[in-house]
């Protein structure tokens, strides 16, 4: 890898402002060089406000700049397939967020695109390199709880109030999102869930339409059972999710043969390990910058270190499961 690496950013909206941005900007070896959004002043604010020399206000003017050696992709999932496309055919490394894009066949073409291309395709499942659940992995691993028999997924929260007033939003439109916020939110932990635990390999859901506030789902449920671990054991796993309720819950539980591991997905809380009756508790602060670690493992293997855990071929399987849960809206 060069000694620095020069990012362009695509869609320089809320996600970047300081999940993701600062994450490329302070990782060691990276650059932020150029950022891009239709709005110019828009992104003529946001490079002034970020310390970064070049802005556009046309995505192919960043990702065929020669001074652009790699592009994060922070649009809407609707644009996905496009942007991995054009940036695949310059031949440049690629991050594209969460989820992947619409569906499994865009998936399947973004990973075919960048093998031909022979440049590597990350994807924001940032979760997967936090240092609170790679606790929870290292538990797993080692056995505390002994054979996982079964998880079960929690989460639900009240309307957005955006929602109630009918005004437009991306993340509940299907042509934008791919669904609701059944997509934008239960992918990350879906996604978690076969990084700690395997591979999801059957599934099935329901998904109606509880509020009539968008065209989305907003009321979801599922079961799955995952591949078998090394052993031939087979968890089973069950979930909901909800976006119309009196109040939030984001809850997990993984129960084994000797034990229990609690845990949020996305809640700041700590997390409890419980065997033989006796509960432990660790509390692991998550980063300012919350792709942090994610955006530091991308640096990792091109420096040849070790491997990212999120490419395209394991996002695609996050995809592929909410595509099944989904087939069963009512």
């Amino acid at each position: 890898m060069n000694n620095r690496l020069r990012w362009g950013i695509l869609g320089c909206g809320n996600v970047t402002e300081v999940k993701s941005g600062p994450a490329y900007q302070q990782t060691p070896g990276f650059v932020v060089q150029a950022v891009m959004r239709r709005d110019a002043a828009k992104a003529a604010d946001y490079a002034a406000r970020h310390q970064v020399p070049v802005w556009y206000s046309d995505a192919d003017a960043l990702i065929n700049d020669p001074q652009i050696d790699a592009v994060y992709i922070a649009t809407p999932p609707d644009s996905h397939l496009l942007y991995a496309l054009k940036v695949a055919a310059a031949g440049k490394i690629c991050c594209v967020e969460k989820p992947m894009a619409l569906n499994t066949q865009q998936c399947a073409e973004m990973n075919a695109a960048f093998a031909a291309a022979g440049v590597p395709l990350f994807v924001a499942y940032y979760r997967r390199s936090l240092p609170r659940f790679l606790q929870i992995k290292q538990w797993l691993d080692t056995g505390r709880i002994g054979i996982v028999r079964h998880v079960q997924w929690n989460f639900s929260r009240s309307a957005n109030p955006l929602d109630l007033t009918g005004a437009a939003n991306w993340r509940t439109d299907p042509a934008q999102a791919g669904g609701g916020y059944f997509v934008d939110l239960a992918s990350h932990g879906l996604d978690l869930l076969m990084y700690l635990l395997g591979d999801i390999t059957q599934v099935q859901g329901q998904a109606l339409n509880q509020q009539g506030l968008y065209a989305a789902e907003d009321a979801v449920t599922a079961q799955w059972r995952f591949a078998p671990d090394a052993a031939g054991h087979v968890a089973t796993g069950s979930g909901f999710w909800h976006f119309g309720t009196d109040g939030r819950r984001d809850a997990v539980e993984i129960i084994g043969s000797k034990g229990h591991i609690r845990f949020s997905v996305f809640q700041d809380e700590s997390l409890q390990l419980t065997v033989n009756g006796v509960t432990e508790e660790i509390f692991i602060e998550n980063p300012p910058h919350i792709q942090q670690y994610h955006v530091a493992n991308i640096a990792a293997q091109l420096r040849g270190d070790v491997p990212h855990p999120s490419s395209g071929d394991s996002a695609i399987r996050a995809t592929a499961v909410m595509e099944q849960i989904l087939a069963g809206r009512m």
